[in-house]
C-alpha cells in the first residue's frame, strides 16, 4: 500500500468544484482546504507506485489545477524475503 500527501493549488474561485472532483477520484480524499489561497491537502492511497504516479497525473490534469505536488510518501510493501524464516533459525 502506498500513501501519499499531495498539495493541490487551484484558483480560489474553483476550490469547491476542485474539492468535489478530487473526492470523486478513486483512492483520493481531501483532508483540508484553504479557500482564500486555493490550497487543498489530499491524501491518496494506491496499491503500487505506478498506480500512485498515474493517480497524481490524473489530479494534475483536472481542470483549473495550477499545481499538484507530492509532498509526502510512505509505502508498506514488505519484500517477500523479509517474511521468510532464515535457514539457520528454521533448522532449530
Amino acid at each position: 500500500m502506498n500513501i501519499s500527501g499531495i498539495l493541490v493549488v487551484v484558483p480560489p474561485a474553483r476550490i469547491e468544484d476542485a474539492t468535489r472532483e478530487l473526492n470523486a477520484l478513486p483512492g483520493v480524499e481531501v483532508h483540508h482546504t484553504e479557500p482564500s489561497t486555493g490550497r487543498i491537502v489530499v491524501v491518496q492511497e494506491a496499491e503500487t507506485v505506478e498506480q500512485e504516479i498515474a493517480a497524481l497525473s490524473r489530479i494534475k490534469a483536472l481542470s483549473g489545477v495550477m499545481l499538484a505536488e507530492m509532498v509526502y510518501h510512505v509505502f508498506d510493501e514488505t519484500p517477500p524475503e523479509w517474511d521468510a524464516t532464515p535457514a539457520e533459525m528454521a533448522a532449530s
